[in-house]
């Protein structure tokens, strides 16, 4: 593969002009950090088109350089020892550099032919870690497991293009300075820029969450201990059902979701006991709905183990949901606002409907569009994410502008994960009964004719079917359209947080949508 050329401002006069017009746009457009790819790109394109005689090939460097911009007052805030600088090797004088190379990087013995031994002591006089090797894959790691919250890095274009989506995926607070040319040794990079950004300061202390200690956190709600003080008294076996639903498998988003919301918000490191009964609440809602959907379905199997309904029978099964669902209200009547209890009903009752969809087409197969998928996912998908995100805000505080991006990034999310979804059921070769999808959908308008749709609508295994020569053609592209659509999806959520004038908030929602969709 032929590399990939990158223009960089050839000068260093010109290189700071267009650090101070980044620098002005940022403030007059109140960007605040993260920003996703497309986000940076647009504003880039604002930047290129109000200097036309500009270069357009610029626009990979102003990204980095926009991004740098937008994150400098947050890395100001964390401390010099919460920071890492990574350095690349080829700043080193590939004719005099002696230094010896294991497998953490560089270690170099400080002769002082290139800028690496002046940034490293820099580094070592304010506290802040350094490594010269390359590449910022192991820095995230080092930043998810807490060992440090920022990241100072040099490279070249071509390493931070690769680096980058990770970076803004992960919403690490990081700032990324461009070598001055394209080469893989004797390079160089503005040194006293780089001084500048270490440098950095602020008499405000970054409050970023500890989202792992949060994780570990709420699985411990979810233990017979802690489950057996927040629920009714297990008065008889369909009691000791649900703990044991409660507190077994599952990713337990929703949960988090809502006390990860809340802490951003506030601030606050601790969760306050009306905060944990919402959340546990929010998840016997789930656990309920679970219950009741493999009854629906008829399904045997969940989390790879026997469901509810296959261990204790359908009616027990019903009447553990029930309970669920009674012992969710109940504690959402004793966490002390009862706009909780307006907004879990309605994303109960959005869920009841587009089950209730779902369930009707069921019972009378017939051809669908993308719309009528759509509308199953609005209300079964998307009130799961949305009441997470808006009971946290009512329980740290109101804000109807919030509340109105939480509804739109929501939307998007609910969607993109359902339609990812509808793609991880052809990922094995488990027979796929057939049921209301994006996937069908598009099979529908790929191929409306009535034959292949009678066929399509009465087969009993689905992929089955589709995988037949004749038929692989149409199910590759009904695939790469519904990948299409989820990739669209997941661009219009982060683009929804846009607005959010709250780092950590912003940081969190950005974590979340990574991991949910990845």
């Amino acid at each position: 593969m032929e590399k990939r050329h990158y223009t960089i401002p050839q000068t260093l006069a010109e290189r700071n002009s267009w650090r101070e017009r980044i620098r002005q746009h940022v403030e007059q457009a109140t960007l605040c950090p993260p920003l996703s790819l497309e986000a940076l790109r647009k504003e880039v394109a604002q930047l290129l088109q109000a200097v036309p005689e500009a270069d357009k090939s610029l626009q990979e460097w102003l990204m980095v350089e926009l991004h740098n911009q937008v994150w400098k007052a947050t890395i100001a805030t964390i401390p010099y020892e919460r920071r890492i600088l990574l350095l690349p090797k080829c700043l080193s004088h590939s004719k005099h550099c002696q230094a010896e190379v294991d497998e953490l990087g560089l270690l170099c013995h400080r002769c002082h032919h290139c800028p690496i031994p002046d940034l490293e002591e820099q580094a070592e006089q304010l506290g802040m870690l350094s490594i010269v090797a390359e590449g910022f894959t192991s820095v995230v790691g080092l930043i998810q497991n807490r060992v440090v919250d920022a990241v100072i890095g040099v490279s070249c274009l071509d390493s931070l293009e690769k680096a980058f989506p990770l970076l803004i995926r992960n919403a690490v607070p990081g700032l990324a300075i461009p070598l001055n040319y394209d080469g893989c040794k004797d390079t160089q990079v503005d040194k006293r820029y780089v001084l500048e950004l270490m440098h950095l300061r602020s008499e405000q202390q970054a409050q970023l969450l500890d989202y792992d200690g949060l994780r570990s956190q709420l699985n411990h709600w979810f233990t017979p201990e802690i489950l057996n003080r927040y629920l009714s008294p297990a008065m008889e076996e369909t009691g000791q059902i649900v703990r044991d639903w409660m507190g077994g498998e599952g990713k337990r988003w929703r949960p988090y979701l809502l006390a990860a919301t809340y802490l951003a918000l506030t601030g606050e490191t601790e969760v306050p006991e009306s905060v944990r009964k919402a959340a546990i609440a929010i998840e016997c809602f789930h656990k309920a709905s679970l219950i009741h959907d493999d009854i629906q379905d008829q399904d045997a199997e969940r989390y790879g183990k026997p469901t509810v309904n296959a261990t204790h029978g359908i009616p027990m099964a019903i009447n553990a949901g029930d309970l669920l669902l009674g012992e969710g209200y109940r504690l959402l009547a004793t966490a002390g606002d009862t706009r909780l209890l307006q907004v879990a009903s309605e994303a109960h009752l959005a869920l009841c409907q587009g089950q209730g969809m779902e369930l009707a087409w069921s019972r009378d197969p017939q051809p669908f569009d993308l719309s009528f998928v759509l509308a199953i996912f609005t209300h079964k998908t998307v009130p799961a994410f949305e009441v997470s995100l808006q009971l946290g805000l009512l329980c740290a505080k109101e804000d109807p502008a919030l509340a109105t991006i939480f509804h739109q990034y929501a939307t998007q999310l609910g969607i993109a994960y359902q339609l990812l979804d509808d793609l991880a059921d052809f990922d094995n070769d488990s027979p796929l009964a057939i049921r209301p999808s994006a996937v069908l959908a598009q099979l529908c308008a790929i191929h409306p004719d009535t034959n292949f749709q009678t066929a399509l609508f009465s087969c009993a295994d689905l992929k089955n079917f589709l995988r037949q020569p004749a038929h692989q053609p149409y199910l590759q592209e009904a695939l790469t359209a519904v990948r299409e659509m989820a990739d669209q999806a997941h661009r219009a959520a982060l683009q929804a947080l846009h607005p959010i004038q709250h780092v950590e908030l912003k940081r969190l929602l950005f974590r979340v949508t990574e991991r949910i969709l990845r």
